[in-house]
């Protein structure tokens, strides 16, 4: 696999995979809020970022959830340099069913600048 194929991709091993995982991040980490998302910051030991992501139906039907889901997914395939090496745990909220990739990267991309500012 060529350099940029590794650098575009998303493992598993940069996914929060299990309820565990979820419950210590929400626990454990700090919480920053924006207009459509919130995120949960946990410092991690690995040497990557990690993200989880929920939809609760609030957001809208299977459909509407997925899609959300799909664009996170894509701004942080796109954006890794925003994502400190920590486990986030990123919430959509309702407000979150109408956007597109552009505007689901500028709520993530101000969320993340508060935890750089605030933790440099």
């Amino acid at each position: 696999m060529n350099r940029e194929a590794t650098l575009y991709s998303f493992n598993k091993g940069e996914r929060l995979l299990r309820r565990e995982e979820f419950l210590k991040v929400s626990r454990e980490g700090h919480r920053r809020s924006g207009r459509h998302f919130i995120i949960i910051r946990l410092p991690a030991c690995s040497a990557s970022a990690r993200i989880g992501i929920t939809a609760s139906r609030k957001v809208g039907g299977a459909v509407v959830r997925n899609h959300i889901k799909r664009l996170v997914r894509e701004c942080y395939r796109l954006n890794k340099g925003w994502f400190q090496s920590a486990d986030y745990s990123i919430i959509a909220r309702s407000s979150a069913a109408h956007l597109n990739l552009q505007g689901v990267c500028n709520d993530l991309r101000q969320i993340l600048q508060q935890f750089k500012a605030e933790h440099g």
